[in-house]
């Protein structure tokens, strides 16, 4: 619980918070990075989506600065690169397992503590009652679905944004280096954190009734940002991919299946039921309600821009659409809420319950990610029993229909890393990333990013320079975990044998 003297550090600027902190709890700041690690340890792998496909393109990267990846080559790229780059280069030092198990710990040491000192600037105290929250959406989809340089920026936001929030004016030099390297690891973090530094200045600039005129430019400029994207290019918003829900943070939890939607209600039901108790305690008390009001205007802002802004988006400046752009900023709710519901008078109950979710969140976390190791293990079983090395292999690898993770696929990026190719590989098409596909194509990768997204539906017609690829797909439509693996001919279309999900 926290004391007077805990709130008396996050009096003084950011820095000298951070520090003062740090030399009173160092011991309880490494025993709960270490408690919060485990989930990255408990397998052999870490399970996360996108993930398989980062390691992946990172051995194409250094296989391409040995010049043993004919058409390929990397670009020069300033954003959407930091993760990777950490990635390639601890990679080159102690090899790309190995360089998994640094760097995916490190980012979620950078989200978590980011995000617990922007609580804590917020709420003048450090939030020690949110941490299972916390560490829940440390976990959460955003890590669940590999965003990992989206997840990274974000993190390193959180530390710029803590600083400013509760800084002077020498906290701003650390909070620009820091907002440099926000841009590296991604743009959409960066826009985050811009909008959000200027959403704050402003706000605390402005008397009285004007401060108002914050939140309602910030919402024209989501509307003009909408009506322009959808008038201009192909584009798509979150209801129209993914349905009526929930998209205010809380989805963060919803991640392999009904079980994880049912968790994710209660979660929301309990912390709102937190701050009804709180409100109905302190209802007398204005100056509550006006420490509120800041985090709770840009916590409504998000979720608004959640479900106004497209989700996916075709630009020609790419050959592949940008998607989860709205899914993304559920991460920024979840941190703003509980920013919100960080300045609530704890209580031990408050812990107690949070804490009991987030047992049952892990536990059925550990159960599912298990599943998807055994899957690999297949996979990699698979690959080296029936493919040459160095030989093509494509995929169609479905996730149950109740998942929100699409991409288990990508398992079978990281099993082929130094034995085979992933054709259908869709970074280097793409020209969002680093490695890529030249104009003349390359014998390791398709070169047309519709054609990689029609591999990975299974609607891809095989042609015969294609060949000699193998096909690995699921060929038990009672158990997707059960994986099989076939060589493809000429003409046919690669998911024409084993399951597909029902079209809608």
């Amino acid at each position: 619980m926290e004391t007077d003297r805990d709130a008396s550090f996050l009096k003084r600027n950011g820095l000298k918070a951070a520090v003062d902190f740090l030399r009173r709890y160092w011991l309880q700041a490494i025993a709960i990075s270490a408690g919060l690690l485990i989930p990255c340890f408990w397998h052999r792998r870490i399970e996360a989506g996108d993930l398989g496909s980062h390691v992946y393109n990172a051995w194409l990267a250094q296989l391409t600065q040995r010049g043993q990846a004919p058409g390929l080559y990397v670009a020069r790229q300033w954003n959407n690169v930091l993760f990777d780059l950490l990635l390639l280069k601890l990679g080159n030092l102690f090899g790309l397992a190995a360089a998994q198990k640094i760097v995916v710990p490190l980012c979620v040491l950078i989200f978590f503590w980011g995000a617990f000192a922007l609580i804590a600037a917020v709420s003048r105290r450090p939030p020690w009652f949110l941490l299972p929250c916390l560490a829940m959406l440390a976990y959460g989809w955003t890590f669940n679905v590999g965003f990992f340089n989206y997840y990274l920026s974000l993190g390193l936001s959180f530390f710029a944004t803590a600083l400013v929030w509760s800084g002077r004016g020498r906290e701003l030099i650390p909070a620009a280096v820091l907002a440099a390297l926000v841009l590296v690891a991604h743009p959409q973090g960066f826009v985050w954190l811009t909008g959000c530094v200027g959403y704050v200045v402003l706000w605390r600039l402005l008397p009285g009734w004007w401060k108002l005129a914050v939140p309602s430019a910030a919402v024209v400029a989501v509307v003009v940002a909408r009506l322009y994207l959808m008038s201009h290019y192909e584009s798509f918003s979150v209801w129209q991919l993914s349905g009526p829900g929930i998209y205010n943070g809380s989805d963060q939890l919803a991640l392999y299946g009904t079980r994880y939607y049912a968790l994710s209600g209660v979660a929301l039901l309990f912390g709102v039921a937190c701050f009804v108790a709180d409100r109905l305690r302190r209802d007398r008390a204005p100056k509550s309600w006006a420490a509120m009001r800041l985090p709770l205007e840009l916590h409504a802002f998000v979720v608004f821009a959640v479900y106004v802004l497209p989700d996916v988006v075709r630009l020609p400046i790419y050959s592949a659409w940008i998607g989860a752009l709205a899914l993304r900023l559920t991460t920024v709710a979840a941190v703003m809420g509980l920013c919100v519901v960080a300045l609530m008078q704890p209580r031990k109950w408050h812990t107690a319950g949070f804490t009991v979710i987030a047992i049952v969140f892990f536990a059925f976390l550990y159960q599912d990610t298990a599943v998807l190791n055994r899957m690999e293990t297949q996979i990699e079983r698979l690959i080296e029993g029936s493919v040459p090395a160095g030989g093509r292999v494509t995929a169609t690898i479905w996730a149950p229909s109740d998942s929100r993770l699409p991409f288990i696929v990508h398992m079978v990026d990281r099993a082929c890393v130094a034995k085979c190719f992933s054709f259908q590989n869709y970074e280097p098409p793409s020209r969002q990333f680093r490695v890529r596909v030249k104009e003349g194509g390359s014998p390791l990768n398709i070169d047309d990013s519709d054609a990689s997204q029609e591999m990975e539906a299974g609607e891809y017609v095989v042609q015969p320079g294609d060949l000699p690829m193998a096909q690995i797909y699921q060929c038990d439509e009672s158990d997707l975990t059960q994986l099989c693996i076939r060589q493809l001919a000429a003409g046919e279309a690669n998911g024409r044998i084993g399951y597909h999900p029902p079209k809608d």
